[in-house]
């Protein structure tokens, strides 16, 4: 029964997105983010305890709130985008793209390596492992299944269009190896809570956080330079790609000093791109769960 209401929504989402006029579809999307917004009090809980954890009381409440707000927003913009990539052409797709400091990029390529893109649950994340496929050619990332099989399809059927490759989690890394061998390209979302298990800890607005430590890992055993980029709007029409001073693993006697040096870059540059523009990133998800889960309960 769920999975037919999943569907049902989702074409419902489908037809207001592709067969009404945009100010209508504007206009609907944003009082449904605002209802969610106000009926949605668990995510809505774990947005304000990340905004206090990260801002504290340099951050006043009506900014919280907004950001909040907009956090909402975002999401169904975002799955808007996602409805309208299905099929796209490669023209239509790179038409609403911005690249800056592509040279970071260009410089590491002339050496014939692959690159490890590294990004995060910020802006509109979906589109942006689509147009880094389009533009320089197979990209290999590493995705989890929807419990809805049908809505599964659908994901994965967008996701993996203009040379995108998404690998499931178990067994991921084998395959992120062999690509990178053959000088192609990765792409990995690391801003998510993690076990003790699977993470390491590192700082991240001044609090401790578990962070996956996969794309050091992985940078450090293939001598393989990770660039970060983030992508940004202003008008959900059009976008800017920026990337970033790549951060170069080192390879040390000390592999563990090493592997924590390279993570914490990454946490460094997220929240630096954060902090720009705070009210695109995904502050719905419990990041500081592992370190500060009675808040959270």
């Amino acid at each position: 029964m769920l999975e037919y209401i999943y569907i049902f929504s989702f074409k419902l989402f489908i037809f207001i997105t592709k067969y009404t006029p945009k100010f209508i579809s504007d206009s609907l999307l944003n009082t449904l983010a605002l209802l969610t917004y106000k009926l949605d009090k668990k995510h809505k809980k774990i947005a304000r305890i990340n905004l206090d954890l990260a801002y504290g009381n340099s951050m006043d409440e009506q900014e919280k709130r907004r950001i909040t707000k907009k956090c909402y927003k975002n999401l169904l913009y975002n799955m808007r985008d996602f409805v309208q990539n299905q099929g796209a052409s490669k023209e239509k797709l790179l038409d609403k793209v911005t690249i800056h400091n592509e040279h970071f990029y260009t410089d590491i390529k002339q050496k014939g390596k692959g690159v490890i893109f590294l990004t995060a649950h910020y802006g509109n994340w979906e589109l942006l492992p689509l147009c880094m496929g389009a533009i320089y050619g197979n990209l290999w990332g590493v995705g989890r299944n929807l419990d809805s099989q049908k809505m599964n399809q659908i994901l994965q059927k967008n996701r993996n269009q203009f040379n995108v490759h998404m690998l499931e989690k178990n067994g991921a890394i084998r395959g992120l190896l062999k690509a990178l061998k053959n000088g192609e390209n990765v792409g990995l979302l690391v801003d998510q809570n993690t076990s003790d298990k699977e993470g390491i800890l590192i700082n991240f607005f001044g609090k401790l956080a578990r962070h996956t430590p996969s794309a050091a890992l992985i940078a450090r055993k293939t001598n393989t330079p990770i660039i970060p980029a983030f992508i940004t709007t202003n008008n959900y029409k059009n976008y800017d790609i920026t990337f970033y001073q790549p951060i170069i693993t080192e390879k040390t006697q000390n592999s563990e000093e090493d592997i924590k040096k390279s993570v914490q870059l990454q946490a460094n540059i997220t929240q630096k791109a954060i902090e720009k523009k705070p009210n695109e990133w995904f502050w719905l998800h419990r990041r500081w769960k592992n370190q500060y889960e009675e808040l959270y309960k």
